[in-house]
């Protein structure tokens, strides 16, 4: 199998944190419901190709995200696993079920524009910032820390361009109430790099620095991976991505795919980037799911590799 050839650039992290998302954010924008055994054999695949941060299911009520009904099953039938596994909670009632289930780690999420937080979240932002606080605190209370995720930093299609400012503020109240990683979304694909420098720019004048941020793109306009770029030289080093280039948003119809875990793995092997991963077993187990799922994996890495792992 062909590795990329490696050549570092100035101002880059000598390693990176991949956080996978496929299993939670991926699988729930697909049209295929998986069954809890195989979405246990996934995560477990994704967790022997090096991958130690892996997002394994939501407690959001099965009504809205049906997909992932079966979190208890899923946790249940997982066991020990090395490394971060946050499960996603929308309010107190998923932390129960989550704590229930033993979770290690959760992740809440919040939106930058009202639109999305009304169709998303059926709130206000600020409602939504108060629900979460409490959500924060009891799990710091039961010595689990929490992840917040920011979602339509730099565009909403309701409401159009995202200033900087208006998302680094529901960032940095994510940041204040106690999250010790903030992910910032580009939800429906839109960003381009000068906006990703402007957003942390906005969050550095307040107080919140790279080393506690992760950035997650989405690729509707093939801008992920010169984004994810961008963020690195201004010192991000979490980096959210899905194997085989899974998910979208169910509640934004103009939402494709999160950037490919294997697309950014090429990239950053090529710069010399330590990120922990075997790409040919990921490419293999991308393939596998997708064979599940009844079509191919929209990754240019799973496409181009595919034929030489036969």
């Amino acid at each position: 199998m062909r590795s990329p050839q490696r050549s570092r650039l100035a101002g880059l992290p000598a390693r990176v944190q991949i956080y996978e998302v496929g299993a939670r954010d991926g699988l729930q924008n697909e049209s295929e419901v998986l069954s809890a055994a195989v979405k246990v054999d996934f995560i477990r695949q994704l967790v022997a190709a090096g991958l130690t941060a892996v997002e394994l299911t939501s407690f959001v009520s099965p009504k809205w995200v049906p997909q992932l009904a079966d979190a208890e099953e899923v946790m249940g039938a997982l066991g020990p696993l090395r490394g971060r596994h946050p499960v996603l909670v929308p309010n107190e009632r998923g932390l129960e079920r989550a704590l229930a289930c033993g979770a290690t780690e959760i992740a809440v999420f919040a939106s930058a524009t009202e639109s999305f937080a009304e169709r998303n979240l059926n709130s206000t932002i600020a409602d939504s910032l108060a629900t979460f606080a409490a959500v924060v605190a009891r799990a710091e209370g039961n010595g689990i820390p929490a992840r917040g995720y920011v979602s339509m930093c730099f565009g909403d299609p309701w409401e159009g361009d995202v200033d900087a400012e208006q998302a680094a503020a529901v960032a940095a109240a994510l940041v204040d109430m106690g999250c010790s990683e903030v992910s910032l979304g580009d939800t429906i694909g839109v960003a381009t790099p000068g906006q990703v420098v402007d957003l942390l720019a906005a969050l550095d004048t307040r107080g919140v620095g790279p080393d506690q941020l992760a950035v997650h793109f989405h690729d509707t306009y093939g801008q992920a991976l010169a984004n994810t770029l961008v963020a690195l030289q201004h010192g991000v080093t979490t980096v959210d991505s899905s194997a085989g280039g899974l998910g979208g948003c169910p509640f934004a119809g103009s939402a494709t795919g999160n950037l490919a875990t294997e697309d950014l793995v090429w990239q950053l092997h090529g710069l010399g980037i330590d990120t922990g991963v075997d790409l040919e077993s990921l490419c293999r187990t991308s393939i596998w799911l997708a064979s599940l799922l009844g079509r191919p994996s929209p990754s240019r890495t799973v496409q181009a590799i595919g034929p030489t792992l036969a």
